[in-house]
């Protein structure tokens, strides 16, 4: 149902996503979502972002629609010309320090525009779990705010979980020896709504000795209490998919609404060539890539993707290198510019490849998941990436690199059977051994079985009357558009 059929003028809701590009997608495509329900819709970037999507897409790229406008505010960090994603914690640091006035700037003059009827007026805000200062905005203007999660509940809960392994001592590390002496295994599986869990399958930041994760860190515990004072938590799941860890988050924050796959429910509604036309990606999409999928048998293909903030050494990129060459197989890698500080591929495995490989700097994830070609994700294992497989049903090869990454891979692999991991350490041996197995083995069709079924079950919460359906029903009536809040 159109928002604007319940009872009152366009709702005008503002989206502010984190600038990095796994959390610019998921939120352009709630972002849509909304907007298809009626919603007027105000997206913020930040002024870096908004340059490289100037660049990316071109100069027509950020007009949106009457009903969908951008608008920008500065992310603190000094200014750079370059292509690539910014330094995490520099940016997790400069937000939560820099962009409050900014924001309550924006705001200001949304309402200003609204007195005068060019806009209608900001009825309600939705931002990045880790954009959290948008909460103190909400309050200073009297607004509701929902936080919108762009990592998995179970990450989620991990990061709430940092401040009890904190208090006991079993965070940070003491020294260097307990990477390698057993200790990264110990088993955390008293941890409410976490199943069989160990250290080492928590936030890389919990357990490393490097003083910018442990700003990370200190970042994700200050974020988690500032999120108790929203209205509402959105998450990027179905219920089925994450009971336990929803169980145990509901117990702790304000009322949670898991209202995903999101690209499902999105690929529900009417075609609407201007709003599909706005797109997210920071690096230009080679449209090549379906073309060349098209050529392919069935199922013949593994994808190779890393995500957008992955950085490998040249030592990691030639094992996975060779390990693709030596599985004779099919592949689409993409290598966006800054995936290696230094170096790229060899030209001898560029020779070797060239009849069956295709290397991209970027592309349509969620086109090339689902187009039929496609028979495995060789992936870092962000939140996107998992659930862009579930919805294509592709099974995983999980290389984790950062982050609720190591998170999402030991669940893929361990609990929802959807995955198997490659160690850190990365061997060509190995990354031969498991395409092979993930593309035509027993396990592979083990997995591919799992994934097919959770892609069902996935399919079953967003239809009509489904959980993910009502839960996005009820968010907009309850949160977004109920003059009560």
């Amino acid at each position: 149902m159109d928002s604007t059929e319940r009872g009152g003028s366009k709702p005008h809701v503002v989206i502010t996503p984190f600038p990095i590009q796994s959390h610019l997608n998921t939120f352009l495509n709630l972002a849509k979502l909304l907007h298809s329900r009626g919603f007027h819709i105000t997206y913020v970037h930040t002024e870096y972002n908004h340059k490289r999507l100037l660049n990316s897409k071109g100069p027509r790229a950020l007009e949106g629609l009457p009903d969908f406008r951008f608008e920008t505010i500065p992310d603190g960090l000094p200014y750079t010309e370059a292509n690539t994603t910014q330094h995490l914690p520099s940016l997790c640091e400069s937000t939560s320090k820099n962009c409050l006035p900014y924001f309550t700037n924006l705001l200001k003059r949304l309402q200003e525009s609204a007195s005068e009827g060019l806009v209608p007026p900001v009825t309600s805000l939705i931002s990045d779990v880790v954009m959290a200062f948008t909460v103190k905005a909400a309050q200073e203007w009297g607004l509701p705010i929902a936080l919108y999660c762009p990592i998995s509940a179970i990450s989620y809960l991990a990061n709430w979980h940092g401040r009890t392994l904190l208090d006991k001592g079993i965070i940070p590390l003491k020294d260097e020896s307990q990477l390698t002496d057993g200790y990264l295994d110990t088993k955390l599986d008293w941890l409410s709504g976490m199943k069989n869990i160990r250290l080492r399958d928590l936030q890389s930041y919990f357990y490393s000795l490097e003083p910018n994760d442990h700003l990370m860190l200190n970042f994700c515990m200050n974020e988690l209490q500032t999120a108790r004072a929203a209205q509402a938590i959105i998450f990027n799941t179905f219920s089925e998919f994450e009971s336990e860890a929803l169980d145990t988050l509901s117990s702790i924050f304000p009322t949670i609404y898991t209202i995903g796959p999101v690209p499902l429910l999105l690929n529900q509604i009417p075609h609407n060539h201007n709003l599909n036309s706005i797109g997210s990606n920071l690096w230009k999409e080679e449209t090549h890539c379906i073309q060349w999928l098209e050529s392919k048998k069935p199922k013949s293909v593994i994808y190779v993707n890393f995500g957008s903030v992955t950085v490998m050494t040249l030592e990691q990129l030639h094992e996975f290198s060779w390990g693709l060459a030596n599985s004779k197989k099919y592949f689409l890698w993409i290598i966006r510019p800054d995936l290696v500080k230094e170096g790229s591929v060899s030209p001898e495995f560029l020779s070797e490849t060239k009849e069956r490989g295709l290397i991209a700097n970027w592309c349509e994830q969620e086109k090339v998941l689902n187009h039929p070609s496609i028979g495995g994700f060789l992936t870092h294992c962000g939140w996107n990436s998992i659930i862009e497989s579930v919805c294509a049903g592709v099974p995983m090869a999980c290389w984790p690199f950062y982050g609720d990454q190591q998170t999402n891979c030991r669940y893929a692999c361990m609990e929802w059977g959807i995955g198997v991991e490659i160690d850190i350490n990365v061997k060509r041996q190995v990354v031969e051994s498991l395409v092979n197995e993930l593309m035509e083995g027993e396990k592979g069709s083990e997995m591919r079985q799992k994934v097919l079924e959770w892609q069902k079950i996935s399919n079953e919460a967003i239809k009509f009357g489904g959980s993910s359906y009502v839960n996005l029903e009820n968010l907009i009536s309850q949160v977004l558009i109920n003059s009560k809040n």
